[in-house]
């Protein structure tokens, strides 16, 4: 009984100071964290578009090896467009919905939380590709070339 006594009365908890250290600590180890969690989330946002524009790039040539379509590279007004929305199919005007035709399974959607993109096309002009995904790649769009090339850093916003 004596040994029970004299081990509870030497034991010791954490002082104050412990404890505020443990405190202080943790706040720059979280103060450190959060950003560095911030700065991956739209990181992640950013690929997400560089990866839809790949996946609009890719089905779009990919109507152009199967339906056959030409397109005149001097002629600036002999381009195809290739929409992943809402818009009808029209091929006198040489427009195709890449929904419509089964070359995409549905629209891109937007890595922002705002559902699928309001303009998701792809023009081509005979030797290039350019992708517009609302103004993400700027109000005319980038080529796909740019867009590999700069990666996140192609993107606008």
């Amino acid at each position: 009984m004596i040994r029970i006594r004299s081990f509870l009365k030497n034991q010791k908890g954490l002082t104050l100071v412990e404890l505020l250290a443990v405190i202080v600590i943790l706040g720059i180890i979280a103060a450190i964290a959060v950003p560095a969690v911030a700065n991956i989330i739209d990181n992640s946002r950013k690929d997400a578009h560089v990866a839809n524009a790949e996946s609009l790039y890719n089905a779009a040539r990919l109507a152009v090896v199967s339906e056959n379509l030409n397109a005149d590279p001097e002629d600036e007004d002999d381009f195809w467009t290739f929409y992943a929305d809402d818009t009808a199919t029209d091929r006198d005007n040489e427009v195709l919905n890449l929904v419509d035709e089964r070359y995409l399974d549905s629209g891109p959607q937007n890595p922002e939380g705002d559902g699928v993109y309001s303009e998701a096309n792809v023009e081509y002009n005979g030797e290039e590709y350019t992708v517009t995904l609302d103004e993400y790649f700027g109000e005319d769009g980038k080529t796909i070339t740019e867009i590999r090339a700069d990666g996140r850093d192609a993107l606008e916003n």
